[in-house]
């Protein structure tokens, strides 16, 4: 890891980790911001034209803030087991499951992929891909849970993670690297060649689209970065932002910490029901979110579409009837529907589709209905 200097135009009152691209992204014009402790592109152009770019061709993103821990060892599958919402036992190697981190009391600690690598050195062997702002956090709590044939190596520093989005990224790949990425599910990886160099590869993202995610050494991430944005650049994709990666989740409906999740939110109410296997097995926060289930009473995550033209930002009242009855977590005007789109929690009794709201906007109140989640759902086609 470098840490960055002042030629980023950053406040120097701490330095801020750099990914293996940092001076790529500078020299390209890039405006770099703050991101938990890391220096990251937030866009390059416009967030629009990095957002529909992805949505129509291929967009192109560095990724390697993301924790990576690996853990390994003869009891590495009881001990993950134990500690994540979803079921680890039956997972075969190349899998890769979203899950979550809670604690005692069910509160989400944050939300993670799992990888089953393959058994290279005779072992049970995963992979945690982790939040940025978490991934102290989940370290310490991995650690304060640790058991003595466990091994858990922090690859973070010592990785980088490329993200390549969108209908054209499969082609993309494979046109590069020759190497047959519709033999990958979705939602599983491998270790592959890509030209000299061994990368794993997976079928994963964060965008709504198809696409995969690329983990690699840090001294060849340029390289295959260059070749992926040469490729992207010249059938109409872009090199993309952290700005426009958060406007193609919300527009999937997909969380994020620190907005529609935190420790204080339980997966029941988040709508994450599919990432919790409460049935025959034992995990941290197991009873706490078995005994939420069987209660309700909470809010709940909806989606929001509002009628004007101005977005409702986070922290924004949501009033039904003039009673306040929840508050926006993440807003944005969605370049692919042309309007404001919005999540936010609500008290379940005013949950169902199609309720109207108010939200209170910097003082005025505007009209929202609530809407099915995801706002955006690719074609399979």
């Amino acid at each position: 890891m470098d840490l960055c200097g002042m030629s980023t135009g950053l406040s120097t009152d701490r330095q801020l980790a750099c990914t293996p691209l940092h001076d790529w992204h500078a020299a390209q014009g890039a405006r770099l911001v703050d991101f938990a402790g890391w220096s990251m592109p937030v866009q390059y152009t416009s967030i629009v034209e990095e957002h529909l770019a992805t949505r129509h061709k291929v967009g192109l993103f560095d990724i390697s803030h993301m924790g990576r821990l690996e853990i390994s060892g003869p009891t590495a599958t009881a001990y993950l087991d134990r500690l994540l919402t979803r079921r680890v036992t039956d997972m075969k190697p190349g899998q890769i499951r979203y899950s979550l981190v809670c604690s005692e009391a069910g509160g989400i600690l944050d939300d993670i992929l799992v990888y089953r690598l393959n058994e290279d050195v005779g072992q049970p062997a995963y992979m945690l891909v982790v939040n940025a702002s978490n991934r102290k956090k989940i370290i310490q709590w991995l650690e304060d849970h640790t058991q003595k044939d466990i091994s858990l190596e922090d690859q973070t520093l010592t990785t980088a993670m490329l993200a390549v989005q969108g209908p054209q990224a499969v082609k993309i790949v494979q046109d590069l690297f020759d190497w047959n990425l519709h033999a990958l599910h979705y939602y599983t990886g491998n270790s592959v060649k890509l030209g000299n160099e061994t990368c794993y590869l997976s079928r994963t993202g964060y965008t709504g689209e198809d696409g995969c995610e690329i983990i690699c050494d840090p001294q060849t991430a340029l390289g295959i970065w260059e070749k992926l944005a040469a490729a992207a650049l010249h059938i109409g994709g872009k090199i993309a932002g952290l700005a426009a990666r958060d406007t193609l989740r919300l527009e999937a409906g997909m969380p994020l910490y620190g907005h529609e999740l935190d420790e204080s939110i339980n997966p029941v109410q988040a709508g994450l029901a599919f990432a919790v296997n409460l049935r025959k097995r034992a995990f941290v926060g197991r009873d706490a979110i078995a005994n939420i289930q069987s209660q309700g009473g909470q809010p709940v995550r909806v989606g929001l579409q509002l009628d004007s033209r101005r977005v409702a930002r986070e922290g924004c009242q949501l009033l039904n009837q003039g009673k306040e009855i929840g508050t926006v977590t993440s807003g944005t005007f969605s370049p692919t529907f042309d309007r404001p789109i919005a999540m936010g929690y609500v008290h379940e009794s005013v949950a169902a589709v199609g309720t109207p709201l108010e939200v209170n906007i910097r003082g005025q109140k505007q009209m929202a209905t609530i809407v099915p989640l995801p706002f955006y759902q690719r074609s399979n086609t």
